[in-house]
C-alpha cells in the first residue's frame, strides 16, 4: 500500500517569526543580502554570489532581455525563458553581456564617407548617439574619428552629406590603449569631461569604448551583478530535449547560469542532461535544475546530476496547477524545510554545501522572509516580476486599470511543447499545468525591490542578524492559527484609502 507521511502539507503563510535580540550594530546599512549560488567545500567560497537573494523565474512573461538587465543591476539575476528558438534566447543572452560591459565593443559605427542619413538610420535603430567612425566601418577597424548627434542637425543640414565633414577627428579625439585600467579610462572621461572614451588597439584599430553613463550607472547601483570582465551576470533556463544544441549557443553568448526547468526535476532526463553539461564546461558555468520537494528528490539531483544549487516547489506558483492537474507536490513550506535540513545535513557528513532556491509559493514580502529565514539561499518568482514594467509583455488597459498578461510554462499559451514529449515525439498536448490570466502593473523592478528588501534588512535586524546565514541560525519561528491571522490584520476601523460603494 501506499505509504502516508505523518506532516501536514504547510505554507508559508502558516508561519512568523519570534524577534529575537536586536544588538546596536543590527541597523539595515549594516546587512549583506548576499548569497551563494554555487555548491561549494567546508573553507573555501561560492564561485558566484547574488548581492540579493532574488532571481525572476524561466518564463515567457517574466525573464527576457530587459528583466535579465534590470534584475542583475540590482544585484539579482533572470533566467530568461527556453521556451522560445535557440537563436532566440542567445541573442537576449548576448544583448544582457553587452548592455554594460565597462569596455564596450561597439555594434554602432560607421566608415567617413557614409551619409549623415546612413548615420541617423543607425542612430535610430541602436539608440545610440555617439558612434566611432571606422576606415571600414567595423567595430574593429582603424579608427579615424567619432561622431555624435550633437555634432549635425537633423532637419537642418544635407542629410546626403559624408560623416568626415562633421566628425571629430582621430587627432583630437580623447582616446586611451588597450591595457588601460576601467578605474584609468574613468579617470580620463572626467579629467577631460568626455561622455565615451574610443579604446584603442596599438596599431590604430578601434578595440572598444567606456562610456561616462555605465560608472553613473555603476554608482548608481552599487550591487550590480558582475562578472569578471565587468559585464552583467546573464543566467537561462534549459530543457532536458535540446540541450546539447542549446546550451553551447548560450555559452558561446556569454551566459554565465543555466538551471533546466521541469515542474519535477526528479528524473533521470534531468540526470543525463546535467551530466552531460558538466562534463563539457566544468566550473565555467553553474548549472541548477529542480524541481524537488523532498530530501530524496534532492539528494540525488546532489550526488547523481551535480548541481551547483537546487530549486524546490512543485505547484506552489500563482498560475501553476500541476497539484490540481497531476496531484502531486507538496506545501512550499514543508517542502523547503525538509530540503534544508537534507541540505545541512548533506554538509555535516559530506563538507560540501548547496544553495538553496526556494521556486514559487511567494505571495507576498512577507513570504519571501519566511522562506529565507527557513533557510531558502534564494527565491526564485514569477508573478513578482510579472507585474513591473521590465517584464516582456505589452500593457492592456482593463476596467480602468492597467495589467499585463501572465501565464504560466505549463499552460497552452506557452507553447512549450518540448516539455510535453511522449516517448515517441508527439506533441499533443492533453492538459495543461498552467493558468492564463492578467496581473496588475506595480512599477519598476528597482521601485518594486527596494520596498521588499527593506523590509528583508529590518526583519533580520528583527532577529539580530546581518547576513542571511546568521538570519537563518537565529530564526525562531512559530505556527500561526486562524485566529491570530486575522488577529494581525486591521479590523474595527475603516481606512483611509478603502474604496466605499466603487468595488460594490
Amino acid at each position: 500500500m501506499a505509504k502516508i507521511l505523518d506532516d501536514l502539507s504547510r505554507t508559508f503563510s502558516e508561519y512568523l517569526l519570534i524577534p529575537r535580540l536586536t544588538k546596536r550594530e543590527n541597523v539595515p546599512r549594516n546587512v549583506s543580502l548576499a548569497a551563494p549560488v554555487a555548491r561549494y567545500k567546508k573553507g573555501e567560497t561560492s564561485r558566484l554570489f547574488v548581492n540579493i537573494p532574488v532571481v525572476s523565474a524561466s518564463m515567457q512573461a517574466v525573464s527576457g532581455t530587459d528583466m535579465g538587465v534590470a534584475l542583475a543591476r540590482q544585484g539579482g539575476a533572470a533566467f530568461v525563458f527556453c521556451s522560445q528558438s535557440i537563436e532566440a534566447q542567445a541573442t537576449m543572452i548576448a544583448k544582457i553581456k553587452s548592455h554594460k560591459a565597462g569596455f564596450v565593443r561597439s555594434d554602432s559605427n560607421v566608415k567617413p564617407s557614409a551619409s549623415l542619413q546612413e548615420l541617423l538610420d543607425i542612430m535610430k535603430r541602436t539608440g545610440h548617439s555617439t558612434v566611432p567612425v571606422t576606415e571600414d566601418g567595423s567595430s574593429g577597424g582603424k579608427f579615424m574619428g567619432i561622431i555624435t548627434d550633437k555634432d549635425f542637425w537633423e532637419f537642418e543640414d544635407d542629410l546626403t552629406s559624408q560623416v568626415q565633414g562633421y566628425m571629430t577627428p582621430k587627432e583630437k579625439v580623447i582616446h586611451g590603449l588597450v591595457g588601460i585600467t576601467l578605474k584609468e579610462a574613468n579617470h580620463q572621461l572626467y579629467k577631460h569631461k568626455k561622455e565615451a572614451l574610443p579604446i584603442l588597439e596599438a596599431d590604430g584599430r578601434l578595440n572598444s569604448l567606456v562610456f561616462k553613463k555605465d560608472y553613473v550607472d555603476h554608482i548608481n547601483n552599487p550591487l550590480e551583478l558582475l562578472d569578471g570582465r565587468k559585464r552583467l551576470v546573464a543566467a537561462a533556463g534549459v530543457n532536458t530535449h535540446d540541450y546539447q544544441e542549446r546550451v553551447p549557443a548560450l555559452v558561446a553568448a556569454g551566459v554565465d547560469m543555466v538551471s533546466f526547468d521541469s515542474s519535477d526535476g526528479f528524473s533521470e532526463y534531468q540526470r543525463d542532461a546535467a551530466l552531460w553539461a558538466r562534463e563539457r564546461y566544468g566550473k565555467d558555468i553553474i548549472i541548477g535544475g529542480g524541481n524537488v520537494v523532498s530530501a530524496e528528490g534532492f539528494k540525488y539531483l546532489v550526488e547523481e546530476a551535480k548541481l551547483d544549487f537546487v530549486k524546490v516547489g512543485i505547484g506552489g506558483g500563482s498560475i501553476c496547477i500541476t497539484r490540481e492537474q497531476k496531484g502531486i507536490g507538496r506545501g512550499q513550506a514543508s517542502a523547503l524545510m525538509e530540503v534544508v535540513e537534507a541540505r545541512d545535513k548533506y554538509y555535516k557528513d559530506t563538507g560540501e554545501y548547496i544553495p538553496i532556491c526556494s521556486d514559487g509559493g511567494l505571495a507576498n514580502d512577507t513570504q519571501i522572509i519566511v522562506a529565507l529565514a527557513m533557510g531558502a539561499d534564494f527565491v526564485m518568482m514569477g508573478r513578482y516580476f510579472a507585474m513591473t514594467d521590465e517584464s516582456p509583455t505589452p500593457k492592456v488597459s482593463l476596467k480602468g486599470r492597467i495589467y499585463k498578461p501572465y501565464w504560466g510554462e505549463g499552460s497552452n499559451r506557452a507553447r512549450n511543447w518540448q516539455r510535453y514529449q511522449d516517448d515517441k515525439g508527439a506533441t499533443k498536448m492533453h492538459f495543461e499545468e498552467g493558468i492564463d490570466g492578467y496581473v496588475p502593473v506595480v512599477g519598476s523592478v528597482d521601485e518594486v525591490l527596494a520596498v521588499t528588501l527593506e523590509k528583508l534588512r529590518a526583519t533580520m535586524c528583527n532577529l539580530g542578524s546581518n547576513s542571511l546565514p546568521e538570519f537563518t541560525k537565529n530564526a525562531l519561528l512559530t505556527l500561526v492559527s486562524e485566529q491570530s491571522i486575522e488577529e494581525g490584520g486591521t479590523s474595527n476601523i475603516i481606512q483611509v484609502d478603502s474604496k466605499f460603494d466603487d468595488d460594490n
